[in-house]
């Protein structure tokens, strides 16, 4: 049955849209939904015609229209596959280093290669670029995808299915830390093979070129955002070059590609091997940035640049290492000297592979740290985080800069090069919290497939026991790292969730005050109405903010109260943040109007996606625009009023103490409305309440 108009409010029902089939192949998306149908609301005449959509239903698409595959392929091997990419600086160091595959012999050597590039198959080529990137949320991807498409269609358990979410999410801000130090010390160390003599310089110049790229942020990377792609197919296309050759002069190595070597080596080395995994997952670190990124470069681009690019680039780097290291089998005796990547460089090509390796580096630390600016506004505009200045650096959408979170980041990421010094004492603390963010995907994913796509259940026992198989064995492997350092970003992560989870919490029993204090809105204009001579109409347009539509704003009945006037033209505004990355334009707007007589005001719903910036008058003036605003409303002079709350912790149930003083000191360092909505600070007003919780 289609919805009815709330109580007082003119306008027709709104059509119901179809219902999706119950029964979805995993070769379609069933969150996929048919576009908008738009719906009328109409007044009493004297208004035009409304059109608003109450719902969340939107069109089936991908995100990046009129680009051509080749541009978006190339666009996202800066982006997407940096870190993957610049793995093969340090991931086979790193696993040679273990006891199982110190003593360099056939098994050892084809055994490493082996599970590289069989964790390579399964968790990238098969979860990410196979399976899950089937998985988005109106074409974007992530887990706070995942997570928001749980908590929209209201699967079972999604709170407990939208916390673990977070915690994924969180994770991402200790890798956040993690990626850029790891990969640029392993880059500038290189300086070490080439010349021993400046050796005590890697940290400093490491520090400095990490400071460096933190403090550009805000400038946006806009002006050389455009070289990524290019420098990172140079990349690839050396380190396959380099490695080539040793691939040819040793043959046999390719034979490492049979998953048998693998097995042989379990069989070999047993319990030793299987901590050896702590290494081997370094070649995998970053292929959550191929779901991630998904809704900026489209699947096809993603998976295109990755099985013909990326992955031939970098296995056949890898195999030219295995090859290296077979004919210099006591180069891994000397752990402090053993570098098989830049071992396989000529000599001549040193410095040059040094600086390339930097500036491969660097980009896979940039796109690591604009991706945790996304992951910080979309828990902003769910709602899981305070309001926080985000600055628009480009008119290119996406490119943001969030300065509480570069300089926390920044900071971190310094105290890392200073506490570990090397990419192999880093290597101790990766892992951990990468792993954890597979399994949490791999775990959202099957309850998309089940609830939502209706995947039959023995499918999902094989493809989910293959996933979990594998990402469970990386996590019990790393685990071995926690008192060697891998606490440091799951200690992270955890922060992260409980401030999230705070900051939700903390909102809601905030809200429960706040309504009950407000009061109903109809109730406040029939009141309004029945004394009319006791508040006077001043000229002019009023917008006031307003966390729902039920209630009456603080700031108005502050107003109406203390002054005793009410402006000839008012307009309540409610922002609402959607489960999905962009709203579509049907649902963007609703507009009805409420009261009756003298007393009657206007009230907008405004729908954002996580991924747009909010901004309250252009959004007004696009209504006024599509006639859902009468034509001659003067938005360009009218006043906002912001409701300014203070909280008063009380000793009421709902929250811990520590909780309420953790809420209340983000709640007191929270970005301003006026920021945050983009409304004129000359014509913004705010009032004050208090507000128990």
């Amino acid at each position: 049955m289609a919805p009815t108009p709330p109580p007082g409010r003119e306008g027709k029902t709104v059509p119901e849209p179809a219902k999706a089939p119950g029964r979805r192949s995993f070769n379609e998306a069933a969150h996929k939904m048919p576009y908008p149908q738009a719906a009328l609301r109409e007044t009493d005449g004297e208004e035009p015609a409304i059109a608003a959509r109450r719902g969340e239903d939107g069109a089936a698409h991908d995100v990046v229209p009129n680009a051509g595959r080749l541009v978006l392929g190339i666009g996202a091997l800066g982006v997407v596959f940096g870190d993957i990419g610049t793995s093969p600086l340090y991931a086979e160091q790193v696993t040679f280093g273990f006891r199982a595959a110190r003593h360099v012999d056939l098994v050892g050597v084809y055994g490493v290669v082996s599970l590289i590039f069989w964790s390579l198959m399964i968790v990238v080529s098969t979860k990410y670029a196979g399976f899950i990137m089937r998985a988005h949320n109106r074409g974007d991807g992530g887990i706070m995808a995942l997570a928001a498409l749980c908590r929209r269609h209201r699967v079972a358990h999604s709170l407990l299915l939208v916390t673990l979410g977070i915690f994924g999410a969180s994770l991402f801000f200790g890798d956040g830390m993690i990626t850029p130090a790891i990969s640029v010390l392993s880059a500038v160390s290189g300086l070490e093979h080439t010349s021993p003599g400046v050796s005590h310089l890697v940290v400093p110049i490491s520090i400095a070129i990490l400071i460096g790229l933190f403090m550009v942020q805000s400038r946006g990377t806009g002006m050389v955002g455009w070289l990524f792609g290019p420098v990172t197919l140079l990349w690839f296309s050396t380190i396959a070059v380099v490695g080539l050759p040793q691939v040819l002069a040793h043959p046999g190595v390719l034979q490492a590609l049979s998953p048998t070597w693998a097995i042989r080596f379990f069989a070999a080395h047993g319990f030793e091997a299987f901590l050896a995994l702590g290494g081997v997952v370094l070649a995998v670190t970053g292929a959550e940035a191929l779901y991630a990124d998904r809704g900026h470069f489209g699947p096809a681009a993603i998976r295109g640049a990755w099985f013909l690019i990326v992955l031939p680039g970098v296995m056949l780097n890898y195999l030219g290492q295995g090859a290296w290291i077979l004919s210099h089998p006591r180069a891994t005796h000397d752990l402090g000297s053993f570098n098989p990547f830049f071992s396989i460089v000529p000599g001549w090509g040193q410095v040059p592979m040094v600086l390339l390796a930097t500036a491969a580096t660097i980009i896979a630390s940039q796109a690591v740290i604009s991706g945790s600016y996304s992951v910080a506004r979309q828990a902003m505009q769910l709602g899981y985080l305070p309001r926080l200045s985000i600055l628009h650096t480009s008119k290119l959408e996406g490119q943001i800069y969030v300065p509480v979170i570069n300089w926390l980041l920044c900071i971190g990421v310094v105290l890392l090069v200073l506490a570990f010094k090397s990419s192999g004492g880093l290597a101790n603390a990766y892992g951990v919290a990468v792993t954890g963010t597979f399994v949490l995907n791999t775990t959202l994913f099957l309850v998309v497939a089940r609830t939502i796509w209706g995947t039959a259940v023995w499918r999902l026992a094989i493809l989910g026991g293959l996933f979990l198989l594998v990402e469970l064995s990386f996590f019990a492997a790393n685990l071995a790292k926690i008192l060697h350092g891998a606490w440091l970003p799951l200690a992270a992560g955890g922060a992260v969730s409980i401030v999230m989870l705070t900051w939700r919490r903390g909102r809601e029993l905030v809200t429960a005050n706040r309504v009950a204090k407000e009061g109903s809105l109809a109730e406040f204009l029939d009141k309004l109405a029945a004394n009319k001579d006791q508040v006077r109409r001043v000229p002019g347009t009023a917008v006031f903010l307003s966390p729902g539509d039920e209630t009456t704003p603080l700031a108005l009945r502050g107003e109406v109260e203390h002054n005793h006037a009410l402006h000839e033209k008012v307009l309540i505004v409610s922002v609402d943040t959607v489960s999905v990355p962009v709203a579509e334009r049907d649902d963007q707007l609703a507009v009805y109007r409420v009261g009756r007589g003298l007393f009657r005001v206007t009230y907008v719903i405004i729908r954002f996606g996580y991924q747009e910036p909010i901004d309250v008058p252009a959004a007004l003036m696009l209504a006024r625009k599509r006639g859902l605003l009468e034509r001659n409303l003067d938005l360009e002079g009218a006043s906002y009023f912001v409701s300014r709350i203070t909280l008063n912790p009380t000793e009421g149930q709902g929250m811990r103490p520590w909780r309420k003083k953790l809420f209340l000191a983000m709640a007191r360092n929270a970005a301003s409305p006026i920021e945050h909505f983009h409304l004129p600070a000359e014509r913004t007003l705010s009032i004050g309440s208090q507000i128990d919780f």
